[in-house]
This record gives structure tokens, sequence and C-alpha cells, in this order.
């Protein structure tokens, strides 16, 4: 199984086998913004720093800039959220990722936060 890490921005980050990054907004940020009507994804080969605004999800009740949790190249982008953008409210930890990129350094994974780590976080606010 792939290893899935956590940001403070409530993005999540999985590590697949062949070293990309996908990301998505977790559970805790979909359920904050209500029905999703809208998703603006970034474009393909863009690169993004660490922290970087590079997406919007727009909910009936507000709209939420997404954060490249690492540095790199985005190269690959959902286009089912351009469709069908509920898609994040039913499934946003799977099915309903944003983006994959190639991270500059790998290595800035590790410095998320694992599950445990991000569940306490969100108990916490």
């Amino acid at each position: 199984m792939a290893d899935i890490r956590y940001t403070r921005d409530h993005e999540w980050v999985r590590l697949e086998d062949d070293g990309t990054a996908t990301v998505g907004i977790t559970d805790h940020a979909q359920e904050a913004l209500g029905d999703i009507v809208f998703v603006e994804l970034p474009e393909t080969d863009r690169a993004v720093a660490e922290g970087e605004s590079c997406a919007v999800v727009e909910s009936v009740k507000a709209a939420s800039d997404i954060y490249a949790p690492l540095a790199g190249k985005v190269l690959e982008v959902n286009e089912l959220l351009t469709d069908d953008p509920s898609l994040v409210n039913r499934d946003p930890e799977d099915e309903a990722w944003f983006f994959r990129m190639e991270p500059t350094d790998p290595d800035a994974f590790a410095a998320l936060m694992d599950e445990d780590a991000y569940t306490s976080f969100v108990e916490s606010l």
C-alpha cells in the first residue's frame, strides 16, 4: 500500500511506486467546504513551489485554494473533477485526486504529517 502524508492545509499526498506523488484534499476539508460545485486544476507541466497555490475548489459555502504540498512539476490532472466536481464530496481521498506531480525533492515527503499526526492536528482545531 502506498504511503500517504498530510499537510496543515488539509491536502493529502500519496507517494506512488514510481516516485510520483498524487495530491488531493482530505475528507475533513471537503466536509468543511460542503457541496463542491467547481474545481480549477493546475496546468500540466507547471512547476510549483512547496506551499504555492496551484488549484481552486469552490463550494456553495466558499472558495479555497489548494496548495502544492511538495515542490515539483505537475504531470497530470484529474479531468473527472472538471465534469463532476461533486466527486470530491463522494470520494475525496481516492478517486477525487486533483493532480499528480514529480517531486523535486522526494525526501520532503517524509517531513509531512503521517495519519496519526494529521488526526491529532484536526482534533486540535
